[in-house]
């Protein structure tokens, strides 16, 4: 099987500070309707081999546990229909995987189409075979689905739609009423949870939504796994932010699809994902990459957990399918800019820390005196970009946006914040005047700016990148001069993107640096790195809403950067 990571990734930054050192600026400005092209660099990426197909311990024990459902919960991600479900994965390169062995590629949902921020494995559908459908989300709310998905892959789709940015969750219990095709939940920005029934038109795969009920805020993973008790209805888990594991059982019926949940165990947020495992049973792996494997016990329990595979085989993998978390995307690292002008590429490790540095750009000295930013993504590729300032022209990913961006002291890629799938650009300008730029999910042009507010001024930071709330919308982090530290919780609309603001806490002048780098532990939540005076880097994990865990050191050694974020 080929590496995930070895030799150059894709794209992740083409910026204008390459064409400077080049001599390949435009001789007149080009405007956002004609951006003029760059040279591209390819970032390497850590090395890393998938795992593989393993035998699942206590597979008998899973079948016996589900035994009564075999013939009405059907598998979701059967690939190579031996019986067993396979793994599908999105790697931190951005392109899907599975773990069948002997397979050398899986040619599925590439990172050029978008890359898949939801990947949720739906059985047979009424394909021309027996191999599963795979509903995959991108980032900018269209839903596809792939027909017919085997070990390699599949050539065959079709698009379900667009606007499903609006959930935080998409999962499937499986066969929620007994026609024995697998249906699916989706869980909006508000907890709102709706049920869509599958109808067998690969065509238009999903009926009208059904509205199961408010309140699933409260959980920060939600996972269906298929039957858990052996009734041959779909079921769900649900963590809590406390920890707690709920188990929802099937009822059949549509208008109360779930009867009242039940506490099967606490500690499960020592996890960072959680997803089915096939006929009921269960997967969690920790924030070291291990993984466990829960066999169901028959009525909605699980027994004792058992290692599957070797201690930390599964870091590197950002999205499982079916995973209960929240899934992110657009940002997976930090930049470091030493007094040499070489910037210095940190990729986040899934482990809650980094991998080493690595000079991306190979050219000593190329960022020296730039103005430069680092992004969430502002196009489908879902990777850092780098935009640059020079001569008040604004490039980002060698595209040329325009003129007149001197005024502005601050610029802020945070991801989407007007709740259209597409990242936005905030800037701030001498006077402490905040303006929001729309994207167009292409990196290339801008909307008209719209005034977010007055009073930013009082800040010497603000950055962000996803989610600090586990509401799925894009926040923002701000620091006080004085070392307040403050959350504002994104909105999702446009023209007041932002609620009242949060304080996290004071201090925070303590850090050199502030640096939002994404999802460190790939838990779907966004995390937090700062750079003390000393140059030891800290750690802070996204924990419960506007809360981090307590700082954990990374290492020492971060004084030698002029900037990191």
């Amino acid at each position: 099987m080929r590496s995930v990571f070895s030799g150059r990734g894709r794209r992740i930054a083409a910026c204008t500070a390459l064409a400077l050192s080049a001599g390949m600026l435009l001789s007149t400005p080009a405007s956002a309707d004609t951006p003029a092209p760059s040279p591209s660099v390819e970032k390497r990426l850590p090395s890393f081999t998938p795992p593989k197909q393993l035998p699942r311990p206590g597979q008998d024990g899973a079948r016996a546990g589900a035994a009564a459902a075999e013939a009405a919960s059907p598998l979701l991600s059967d690939l190579n229909l031996d019986g067993i479900d396979d793994l599908i994965f999105r790697g931190i390169d951005g392109d899907l995987y599975t773990d069948v062995p002997g397979e050398e590629t899986f040619e599925l949902h590439r990172y050029e189409e978008g890359v898949a921020k939801e990947i949720v494995p739906i059985g047979q559908q009424g394909g021309y075979t027996e191999e599963p459908e795979v509903l995959v989300l991108s980032e900018d709310g269209t839903l596809t689905l792939y027909q017919d998905v085997d070990p390699s892959g599949t050539p065959y789709t079709y698009r379900v739609g667009g606007g499903w940015q609006v959930y935080n969750k998409i999962t499937s219990p499986g066969d929620m009423n007994g026609d024995g095709r697998a249906d699916v939940l989706a869980r909006d920005t508000t907890g709102n949870v709706y049920l869509y029934l599958a109808t067998g038109d690969l065509a238009k795969p999903l009926g009208s939504r059904i509205s199961v009920g408010p309140g699933w805020h409260i959980y920060d993973q939600v996972a269906g796994l298929g039957d858990g008790n052996g009734d041959g209805r779909g079921d769900l888990y649900a963590r809590d932010y406390t920890g707690t594991l709920w188990f929802y059982a099937g009822t059949g019926v549509n208008s109360r699809p779930f009867a009242t949940r039940k506490a099967i165990g606490t500690g499960w947020n020592t996890y960072n994902q959680i997803l089915p495992a096939g006929e009921g049973s269960l997967f969690a792996r920790d924030n070291n990459g291990t993984m466990y494997f829960y066999a169901p016990n028959g009525d909605g329990t699980l027994a004792g957990r058992q290692m599957y595979g070797g201690a930390g085989d599964f870091q590197g993998i950002a999205q499982f399918a079916g995973s209960g978390s929240n899934p992110y995307t657009g940002k997976e690292g930090v930049f470091g800019r030493d007094s040499a002008g070489t910037l210095w590429w940190y990729t986040n490790n899934t482990k809650g820390g980094l991998y080493p540095r690595e000079d991306i750009f190979e050219s000593p000295g190329l960022f020296q005196g730039i103005n430069y930013t680092h992004l969430s993504s502002m196009n489908p590729d879902a990777s850092s970009d780098v935009a640059v300032v020079f001569d008040g022209e604004l490039s980002i990913e060698g595209e040329i946006i325009g003129s007149g961006w001197g005024i502005y002291n601050t610029l802020v890629g945070a991801g989407d914040l007007s709740g259209d799938g597409k990242a936005d650009l905030l800037a701030r300008d001498k006077n402490g005047v905040l303006y929001l730029y729309k994207g167009n999910g292409k990196g290339t042009a801008f909307a008209s700016r719209i005034n977010v507010g007055n009073g930013w001024g009082a800040y010497n930071k603000i950055l962000g990148a996803g989610d600090y709330t586990g509401d799925g919308r894009n926040d923002l982090l701000a620091r006080t001069t004085g070392g307040d530290l403050y959350l504002y919780t994104g909105t999702g609309n446009g023209t007041i993107p932002f609620k009242t603001r949060i304080h996290i806490g004071g201090g925070w002048n303590t850090y050199k640096h502030l640096a939002a780098p994404g999802d460190l532990n790939a838990d779907g939540k966004a995390d937090l790195l700062g750079v003390a005076t000393n140059g030891d880097l800290y750690r802070y994990l996204g924990t419960s809403p506007n809360k981090f865990s307590a700082r954990a050191r990374l290492g020492g050694g971060y004084q030698i950067y002029n900037t990191f974020s």
